[in-house]
């Protein structure tokens, strides 16, 4: 499931970039970047220096992402991506940078005698680590009705079919917010939080238990010190640093979208 996420993520990421998918076999996805988003991605700077200079015709680059190996053709050349690598941490990093807040509305078509009215739904993407001396992310996508308080998991694969526009379409109009989006947003924050309590936490318990372990060694090693040196509060320090269970929440980004009743089914 973690990696169907990815795979979506990424050919959404991709098409809002204005890129052209060339192929979406499911476990891979190649992608026909733009000039601009070939110099987001492919860290190479000389060469368009180069072209700028030269006045060459530019070629950006094709790229493919294997998100599930087991289901891609075993002659297909690609870069694997999943959490936690290099490229997946670039691409949510860019995202934070291009699109980091949009306002979209639902491109209804036109109706003779009769206006669309658009729900406003305040929508968050985020990451979910959970971290000790291991690391696991997670993505979720949840969206706010403004008006009925409706919070909805699963919002960007539910929004996906639906056509939206930067400008409000002829013969719609937007139906005011009963919940402020500083308001809105603490409600999503309280359900995020509130979505992971009662996870299984034996994650955190075992890194406690080999923090404690290191901890054991740490002390056994400095035993015979009638005072503690500095080296001995350093180490402490870095155990609890790397040991210390946390969840953290980041936001990768979010939105405000004027949808009809009927766009989410």
């Amino acid at each position: 499931m973690q990696q169907q996420e990815i795979h979506d993520f990424l050919h959404t990421y991709f098409k809002a970039n204005d890129c052209e998918i060339l192929a979406d076999g499911g476990s891979h996805l190649t992608v026909q970047l733009t000039i601009d988003m070939d110099k987001e991605l492919m860290n190479r700077p000389f060469y368009w220096h180069y072209l700028e200079k030269t006045g060459g015709i530019p070629n950006p680059a094709v790229i493919t992402f294997i998100t599930d190996p087991d289901r891609t053709p075993a002659d297909l050349k690609g870069e694997m991506i999943h959490f936690g690598s290099p490229r997946l941490h670039q691409i949510i990093q860019s995202t934070k940078k291009l699109a980091g807040y949009t306002r979209l509305f639902e491109d209804t078509p036109p109706v003779k005698g009769g206006n669309h009215p658009l729900f406003p739904w305040l929508t968050l993407n985020v990451k979910i680590s959970y971290q000790c001396d291991r690391k696991k992310d997670t993505f979720m996508s949840i969206g706010l009705n403004l008006i009925s308080g409706e919070i909805m998991e699963g919002f960007h694969n539910r929004l996906m079919p639906v056509k939206v526009t930067p400008k409000i379409p002829d013969y719609s109009f937007t139906l005011s917010p009963l919940i402020m989006p500083k308001s809105g947003l603490a409600r999503l924050d309280t359900y995020i939080r509130t979505s992971f309590e009662g996870d299984d936490h034996s994650w955190a318990e075992e890194a406690m238990r080999r923090w404690q372990d290191d901890l054991n060694l740490l002390e056994h090693f400095y035993k015979d010190m009638d005072e503690k040196s500095d080296s001995y509060f350093t180490e402490k320090e870095a155990l609890k640093a790397q040991y210390e269970p946390n969840i953290r929440i980041s936001i990768i980004n979010g939105g405000l979208f004027y949808l009809s009743d009927r766009a989410l089914g």
